[in-house]
């Protein structure tokens, strides 16, 4: 194939706009591989994007490992159409391995390519690729299409996949890894993250879902053993009474009502869990308690106050996780026109406590607060 070669080394430079190479001949490998340009520490890279068995698999490379591996891939591939800033080409490849190249003047020169290396709209899962477990619960199609009644669920997973691919690099890989959910509820999220860390990062997990409905245990068993997810387990109770592990790795806890969340946060503490990822909901505690005769103003609307209560709930319990040692982010979890349970709070164990005691202590004063997550903490009362 020395004319295929000699296409891929004129054209993979900082002219290439995009390749996909499809119609496999042998069903048992890759059914179909995209790649794309980005600019890596102003260096161009090119990234593969391969499909195989019902997953997406990335890589980035260099020009020169480029071309082999696209080369390589044309070995099981019938057809690649390859788009450069200037010309359209189609490659085409005969049973007895000759090589037809068909090429055009690009239309659309003026097109901007993003080389960002995380681009707008990027989803882990992607749309068109199907996965079991997001059949079942009614997300996709058996051919891999988002469902419209459930395309904002399909954004939300893909977010939360997103906050556990920034956090890789706190996961310790050479040993086995507990990770618990307090709320899972019907597991969309809990699936999602067994799949993306077991099934496509290799990480040897054991995950345990822990939520106060039973009938939706049941459920999730059995779809966990439907899958094979030998590691995967649902359990019914509440985090701040689970006693089924002396070390927890990373503490997930979606959507726990009020103060629950404030168990499951303090609960993770006790753990020294590495990775903490919380997306609270009905902050009512501090609604009731707030008083200030300067707000006093603000406060006598009650939608502004309870808006308060909530931001100011959640900003404590960042303030709180730091000082136990803990780096700590508040992020948007979803578009409000999604979700009004927005916030993520993302706290990574770094053992450095912060010096934070005496602004806590002011703040909760100025406010007259005193929330669950102090309490539970013991740091009510100490300076």
């Amino acid at each position: 194939m020395s004319e295929l070669r000699d296409l891929l080394q004129d054209n993979l430079n900082i002219e290439f706009r995009a390749a996909v190479l499809s119609n496999p001949r042998k069903k048992d490998g890759p059914v179909k591989v995209k790649v794309r340009p980005l600019l890596k520490k102003q260096q161009l890279m090119f990234q593969f994007e391969t499909f195989q068995n019902c997953q997406a698999f990335h890589r980035n490379v260099d020009a020169r490992e480029a071309c082999r591996l696209l080369e390589e891939h044309m070995e099981n591939m019938r057809q690649m159409h390859m788009e450069t800033a200037g010309t359209v080409y189609t490659v085409l490849v005969s049973k007895k391995g000759r090589v037809t190249v068909k090429k055009k003047a690009q239309e659309n020169r003026e097109k901007e390519v993003d080389m960002s290396h995380n681009r707008k709209k990027r989803y882990i899962l992607e749309e068109g690729v199907p996965v079991p477990f997001l059949k079942d619960l009614g997300v996709m199609t058996t051919e891999g299409r988002v469902v419209n009644s459930k395309f904002d669920k399909f954004r939300q997973i893909n977010r939360f996949l997103e906050f556990i691919e920034d956090i890789l690099p706190e996961l310790d890989r050479d040993r086995e890894l507990t990770i618990l959910d307090f709320g899972c509820g019907k597991s969309y999220l809990t699936f999602a993250m067994y799949y993306y860390l077991h099934e496509l990062k290799g990480y040897d997990i054991r995950v345990i879902g822990l939520d106060l409905k039973k009938d939706v245990i049941g459920h999730c068993n059995e779809l966990g053993q439907k899958y094979g997810y030998e590691k995967l387990r649902f359990l019914e109770g509440n985090i701040a009474d689970y006693k089924g592990a002396d070390r927890v790795d990373m503490v997930v806890t979606l959507h726990a009502c009020d103060t629950a969340t404030d168990f499951a946060l303090a609960k993770a503490v006790s753990w020294k869990a590495k990775v903490i990822l919380s997306v609270p909901c009905c902050q009512h505690e501090l609604n009731g308690q707030m008083e200030n005769e300067v707000l006093g103003p603000v406060f006598k609307y009650g939608l502004i106050r309870e808006r308060m209560a909530a931001l100011v709930t959640d900003a404590l319990r960042a303030q709180h996780l730091e000082r136990e040692g803990y780096a700590v982010q508040i992020l948007e979890f979803i578009d409000m026109e999604h979700t009004p349970k927005n916030i993520l709070i993302r706290a990574v164990r770094n053992g450095r406590e912060g010096e934070n005691r005496e602004a806590i202590r002011r703040c909760e004063e100025f406010l007259h607060v005193s929330p669950t997550l102090g309490r539970l903490l013991g740091h009510e009362g100490k300076q």
